[in-house]
């Protein structure tokens, strides 16, 4: 075991520990920003779902019922706008998490196999290809790195951490860079219904990839726009070509998402009102936490999407970190993401109304 736990960094979330302690200790408790974890409730039609399948004795399957199949693809042909999307297109996955941070290993990859990420970026893709025994790499621009022995290629828009979007140039540009020299594209988009003030595109568009789904795949998840963290539930879109043996792999590896977590998609899918409303929750919390961190001397930088704001005073990510615990708010270290965020911190949405109005209030202070 220590053969492959040595292969992974220090889990970067046990740093925050003393930190939290001391904002626990604030009078009016903890304002915790520091986790996208969702605060807010699972909506009712989809707990209705999870418990009327509740009596489900057998086991699931790992591609799905035929029904959540249909869910997936009309989801992504409808939000997506992507076009001519069948069963062979899609794969229900145990949240996103695992498989990120199983993919290259899925694929087959290792030593002398590259895979890159951006230069900030959620750390679960160099975990990945450490798990793989498989060579990382950060890029500003995909197309500037070197494509021999370049394997795997994540994008992740909207950005976790930062909140950028790739527009709809950008991602045709490096969809036909990656074609051209065989580099096997996943997209990360599990924030793409939270676009603020831009709208993110997918690479499933036909815009985006010329209405051929060869070589990329999207991650979603359903964590984040129906709050269901909990549940353990996304999906990836894409080619066939790739989907099918990962397809194989996984069955033989049992990663099935369970059969009530598989009708609470269903039910997830088919509603986009719940969506809206969850958007607007979230919409008015980054208002009062965007307006209270600059009124507080922060700048924020790109922003434009997801569940958080990318702030920094100019000075090293963990004085920033002390400086908010001592009013009682944690925050996430810029440099949790790369070397590239040492100056910055990540500001959570994902806090009660009542929790981010504690936090405006001692950011005026």
């Amino acid at each position: 075991m220590s053969a492959v736990s040595d292969r992974l960094p220090t889990f970067p979330w046990d740093k925050l520990t003393p930190f939290k302690a001391t904002a626990a200790a604030h009078p009016d408790g903890i304002v915790d920003l520091s986790v996208g974890t969702p605060v807010d409730p699972v909506p009712e039609l989809i707990q209705k779902a999870l418990v009327a399948a509740a009596d489900s004795p057998g086991y699931p399957t790992v591609w799905g019922t035929s029904e959540l199949r249909d869910a997936i693809t009309g989801w992504v042909e409808r939000r997506l706008g992507a076009r001519d999307v069948t069963h062979r297109h899609v794969l229900p996955i145990v949240g996103s998490k695992e498989l990120v941070a199983w993919l290259p290993t899925q694929l087959g990859l290792g030593p002398g196999d590259r895979v890159a990420h951006p230069r900030l970026a959620y750390p679960t893709y160099e975990v990945g290809a450490r798990l793989a025994r498989a060579e990382y790499e950060v890029y500003d621009d995909p197309t500037r790195l070197d494509p021999e022995g370049l394997k795997l290629l994540w994008l992740n828009s909207p950005s976790n951490p930062t909140g950028k979007v790739l527009s709809k140039a950008e991602l045709t540009r490096i969809v036909a860079w990656a074609r051209e020299h065989g580099v096997l594209l996943f997209s990360d988009e599990c924030y793409l219904e939270l676009g603020w003030e831009a709208e993110p595109v997918s690479v499933l568009h036909p815009d985006v990839n010329g209405g051929s789904y060869e070589g990329i795949v999207a991650v979603h998840s359903l964590s984040k726009r129906s709050n269901l963290a909990g549940y353990r539930a996304a999906f990836l879109a894409g080619d066939p070509a790739v989907l099918a043996p990962l397809l194989e792999i996984r069955k033989h590896g049992g990663m099935m998402t369970s059969a009530p977590t598989q009708a609470a998609v269903i039910a997830a899918l088919g509603d986009d009102d719940h969506v809206r409303v969850q958007r607007e929750r979230y919409a008015a919390r980054r208002a009062l936490l965007r307006a209270a961190l600059l009124a507080h001397g922060f700048r924020i930088e790109h922003s434009e999407a997801s569940l958080y704001l990318w702030a920094t005073r100019g000075e090293s990510c963990w004085d920033t970190v002390a400086h908010l615990a001592e009013r009682g708010i944690l925050v996430a270290p810029g440099d949790f993401y790369g070397p590239a965020g040492a100056q910055f911190v990540r500001v959570a949405l994902t806090a009660t109304d009542e929790r981010v109005r504690a936090a405006v209030d001692r950011l005026s202070k």
